[in-house]
């Protein structure tokens, strides 16, 4: 087991274990069809990266319920609100 998932510390940042389970399964679907990681980790582990990725700030999840990437973007999106915290 990973040791972040140990702590409450990953499922408070993200806003729960269903956002939590939710944001690594999306996650790793895109780093499966060819997605880069965001952080440089010494692994080939998807999980091991998402987590390291959600430690990092990197990715949560946007008011639509799908991955959004720190510092990518899009019209009115301007980082994670208050419900996605």
């Amino acid at each position: 087991m990973l040791e972040e998932f140990k702590e409450e510390e990953i499922v408070n940042k993200v806003g729960g274990r269903f956002k939590l389970s939710s944001l690594i399964q999306k996650r790793m679907v895109a780093l499966n069809r060819g997605a880069r990681p965001l952080i440089d980790v010494p692994t080939k582990n998807l999980m091991e990266i998402v987590v390291a990725e959600i430690m990092h700030d990197k990715i949560y999840l946007d008011m639509a319920g799908e991955v959004a990437i720190v510092g990518d973007r899009g019209p009115g999106d301007h980082g994670p609100s208050l419900e996605d915290l």
